[in-house]
């Protein structure tokens, strides 16, 4: 899907703008007829408050967290949506102004408190955010709302209530953990977070929450660290923001943007530093893999070593004849991504958004192969013998194994990105379609399937229209991977009527079913999930 599409009208601007919650429920204005079968909710999140008064949030990933739902019944579609009321959130409101530090925007102390005060706010510590806009996800009977920390939030996914703050602290060894869990069909668990290891050096832990007791007790009271892998750096851990697992394998990724945990924990107690101002890029170290075994849970001491690159998304992983696949949209190079992602970046007019990704690292998507077998082999000679992929392993005189990719889709500054898959029924497994919003310099103004086999690619797009991630439903007994639908909340700013709405593809052919209008616009939102009735 290479995209010749422009956006001189720059509406993607609005998707990018405070919005308001709503008291209740709104219908939609179907269009098309939705299936019958397709009966339960679509919740997503995304930043929905940009300023709190005259503070600006300046950075994609600093917005307040807004949680939205398209309800989906006999045909009929409602669309609600509400603020997480997180401290953060909660504290802004009341104090008029940004309280809590977010990714990319500094919270400067209590204008209205004395010098005194304010020294003696230094020594509370460091006040991490709790603002959940990335994922939802759920943990036994109940549903969080997340970011990256330590706090996950615990909601309603029928009022869209906030229920109460979960600290994983107290719970478990990590300093935060992913918004990009794995759960299996039971209902257990599975994420990475990095934490201080023995002597003080760093590490990736890998934590499992159990599905519910018997005892229906909380599931997060009984969760534990499985495996701890190394860090290449001794204070700097890898910024990490998914991992891959397969039938009996975890897949760690450990790239070369760095967060420098000293300047972490020295710009607190300095004015005005955030998140983004504690990540740098180790220019030589190339891009590292990690294998561990998922039970028993253990480390595999392999040296897997590649160029650099970002990753911010796994697509799937599976084992295959002794070798493991990982499919991955990864950006070329060691500069930081997310540097591109201010919104003042963002707001600009076409051409010079498109000005600024041109110097921004190039998306691709990528299958790396690991073979598990390394130890009768001949240095320099070629480890993969899967019949089917270009991926090549090396072993170096050093004892490290050098892997090189498979390209599975490849455009200028057209990025495969926020994937999704048939995940109930190939998550882990040998599997042939992955499903995309289409970024074209940064703006998602398309969605994609891929044939990661054939490497066919399959187009969803309309002028001045801007989707979110596509989640894959699966129809009820069906047996063809891809036999379901899509489901993609879509902006077109530029509407006479109904600038918002539901999009429902045919994730054959990504044809539309049917689409569910509101009258309202519906700002960026990250990730989330179908949760059927």
């Amino acid at each position: 899907p290479v995209n010749h599409t422009c956006h001189p009208a720059g509406g993607y601007k609005k998707i990018f703008e405070t919005c308001e919650e709503l008291n209740e429920p709104i219908p939609a204005v179907v269009v098309g007829v939705i299936p019958e079968w397709l009966s339960g909710s679509l919740l997503r999140l995304g930043p929905g408050l940009f300023e709190v008064g005259a503070e600006p949030f300046y950075h994609l990933f600093d917005g307040q967290a807004l949680m939205h739902k398209f309800d989906l019944k006999n045909g009929h579609v409602t669309y609600y949506r509400k603020f997480v009321k997180t401290d953060a959130y909660v504290r802004a409101m009341t104090e008029k102004r940004v309280v809590i530090t977010e990714f990319g925007t500094a919270a400067y102390p209590d204008p209205c408190k004395n010098i005194f005060s304010r020294f003696f706010t230094y020594f509370k510590g460091i006040e991490v955010t709790d603002n959940c806009l990335v994922n939802v996800y759920p943990v036994g009977e109940d549903f969080y709302a997340c970011t990256e920390t330590n706090y996950i939030t615990k909601v309603d996914p029928d009022t869209l209530e906030t229920l109460k703050r979960v600290d994983l602290c107290d719970y478990l060894s990590v300093n935060g953990v992913t918004a990009h869990p794995h759960i299996e069909s039971d209902g257990t668990v599975y994420n990475i977070g990095n934490c201080f290891g023995k002597n003080m050096s760093l590490a990736y832990n890998i934590v499992k929450i159990p599905p519910t007791p018997k005892d229906k007790s909380d599931p997060i009271a009984k969760s534990k660290v499985l495996v701890q892998l190394p860090s290449s750096e001794r204070f700097k851990p890898s910024y990490v923001h998914s991992f891959g697992m397969t039938e009996n394998y975890f897949v760690f990724v450990e790239t070369p943007v760095k967060i420098n945990l000293l300047k972490f924990l020295t710009a607190w107690s300095i004015w005005g530093t955030n998140y983004m101002d504690c990540f740098e890029s180790n220019e030589t170290m190339g891009t590292w893999f990690h294998l561990a075994t998922k039970d028993p849970a253990e480390y595999i001491e392999h040296k897997f070593r590649t160029s650099a690159f970002n990753l911010f998304h796994h697509i799937n992983s599976y084992e295959d004849d002794g070798f493991i696949i990982v499919d991955l949209c990864t950006w070329k190079g060691h500069e930081f991504v997310y540097n591109y992602l201010y919104l003042a970046n963002l707001r600009e007019n076409w051409e010079e958004v498109k000005k600024a990704a041109m110097r921004a690292p190039q998306p691709e998507v990528r299958r790396y192969v690991l073979p598990m077998d390394v130890h009768k082999v001949s240095v320099g000679k070629n480890l993969i013998s899967l019949p089917y992929t270009t991926a090549t392993a090396v072993m170096r005189s050093d004892g490290t194994i050098w892997l090189e990719p498979e390209v599975l889709f490849s455009g200028p500054r057209q990025a495969f990105e926020f994937p999704q898959i048939n995940y109930s029924k190939f998550s882990g497994k040998n599997y042939s379609y992955a499903y995309g919003l289409g970024l074209n310099h940064f703006i998602p103004d398309r969605i994609c399937k891929l044939n990661v086999k054939t490497k066919d690619t399959w187009v969803w797009q309309e002028p001045d229209s801007y989707p979110s991630e596509p989640i894959f439903v699966q129809t009820p007994d069906s047996v063809e991977e891809d036999d379901g639908v899509l489901l993609s909340i879509v902006v077109n700013p530029g509407a006479d009527q109904r600038p918002g709405y539901l999009l429902i593809l045919n994730a054959r052919d990504l044809t539309e079913i049917a689409r569910a209008e509101v009258e309202v616009i519906i700002p960026v939102t990250f990730h989330g999930m179908y949760k059927a009735e």
